[in-house]
């Protein structure tokens, strides 16, 4: 789960992290209320679930409540599209409106789950203003890490090695380590996936402000923690993901093919995925359709198929373990039934309950198309969204 800046910056400073004075607006008249507040000269800020907003035109300076009025009426109501959004781009419905720091040096601070060594992980660097990846593309010598042990937490020795690393001296390596400190805990507090400030600015008087931040957040811990749920904008999300997560499919991400995909197991989802690529295709989603007890989430997944205009198949490929087929099997004729399937479905099943599975697909007459193996369910698929026929 993601958050906006000015949602993000409000957490920073309830763990005592400093961050500019200012708050969102909805409107221009509120931004220049704003801004006349915080003494004239401001930065303007679209609220929006991407990164790149200040190369798109989303990051606007003003000098005086008249210009930060007329920068937010540029980005209020308008779609921002920026190398991390869809070609669409996406909406603006506030800004943030913030008071200007004179600003010395920018650095990279940030706290994540390291996926290799299963611990969160503290990266910082001289360089901020950059994405990351393009630091550790052209100059990796400028990145630090430290791993944390959760049980004992963030050391201030490894404050002062990340800090002495990007170039800090005297009161500043103290402030900075209490600042990692500040950090670490509300990472792990809120149960964060990911806690970013790029940058996090030195100021002209030697002073630590977090001038943007970024927070995402481990959704299965987020029923620990109603104060964050409360704060998704779910019209920054994906309208699919969406809907699919209202009907209780969890597990599904919008990609950018024209093959439906329903598969039991995000290993198997993932290889279903790489194999319709490997044969020419391209999967319009991930969908792990998990253990099932009943057969809603079978039928929920063809509405979703139904409701995505570029799907030209659907591949079904259940490998039953704890999951059985025979559910599995019911929940697919019993989307035959409610829905108006016009699209080819290819499926291949096997392990629990697997003959049972079949029996009830052959009494139902649906049509379908039936894949023996795993490569054959895919190639299948692929063929089948070429000629778009049932």
């Amino acid at each position: 789960m993601k958050i906006h800046e000015y949602q993000a910056k409000a957490l920073l400073a309830q763990f005592g992290i400093p961050i500019p004075g200012g708050r969102e607006a909805s409107t221009p008249s509120e931004a220049k209320k704003i801004a006349n507040e915080l003494g004239g000269k401001v930065v303007v800020k679209a609220q929006v679930y991407a990164g790149g907003r200040g190369k798109a035109g989303g990051i606007k300076m003003a000098s005086t409540p008249e210009e930060a009025e007329m920068a937010a009426s540029e980005l209020i109501g308008t779609k921002l599209v920026t190398h991390q959004t869809e070609p669409e781009g996406v909406s603006v419905s506030k800004v943030l409106v913030e008071e200007a720091n004179e600003v010395e040096r920018e650095l990279y601070l940030s706290v994540l789950v390291d996926g290799a060594s299963r611990l969160p992980l503290m990266v910082a660097s001289e360089a901020g203003g950059m994405e990351i990846e393009q630091v550790a593309q052209a100059a990796p010598e400028k990145i630090f890490r430290t791993h944390i042990d959760p049980a004992v937490g963030f050391q201030p020795y490894q404050g002062r090695k990340l800090a002495y690393g990007m170039g800090m001296v005297g009161n500043q390596v103290r402030e900075l380590t209490r600042l990692m400190t500040q950090l670490y805990n509300l990472f792990m507090a809120k149960d964060c996936s990911l806690a970013e400030i790029n940058p996090l600015a030195v100021t002209v008087d030697g002073k630590l402000v977090a001038l943007d931040a970024k927070m995402n957040f481990d959704d299965n811990a987020i029923f620990r923690h109603k104060d964050v749920e409360e704060l998704e904008d779910k019209k920054q999300e994906e309208p699919l993901e969406v809907q699919a997560a209202n009907w209780g499919i969890k597990n599904y991400v919008k990609m950018d093919g024209n093959i439906g995909c329903m598969v039991n197991g995000a290993g198997l989802a993932m290889a279903a995925n790489d194999l319709i690529q490997y044969c020419g295709g391209s999967a319009a989603n991930f969908l792990d359709i998990g253990t099932l007890n009943t057969t809603d989430r079978v039928v929920n997944s063809f509405k979703m198929f139904t409701s995505d205009p570029r799907i030209k198949a659907v591949l079904v490929n259940i490998f039953g373990g704890m999951a059985r087929v025979d559910v599995i099997a019911r929940g697919i004729v019993e989307a035959y039934k409610q829905i108006d399937i016009s699209f080819p479905v290819v499926i291949r099943l096997a392990g629990t309950n697997v003959e049972e599975g079949k029996r009830i697909l052959a009494e139902s007459r649906i049509s379908f198309i039936e894949a023996k193996d795993f490569y054959d369910v895919a190639y299948k698929a692929v063929e089948a969204a070429k000629g778009g026929k049932k």
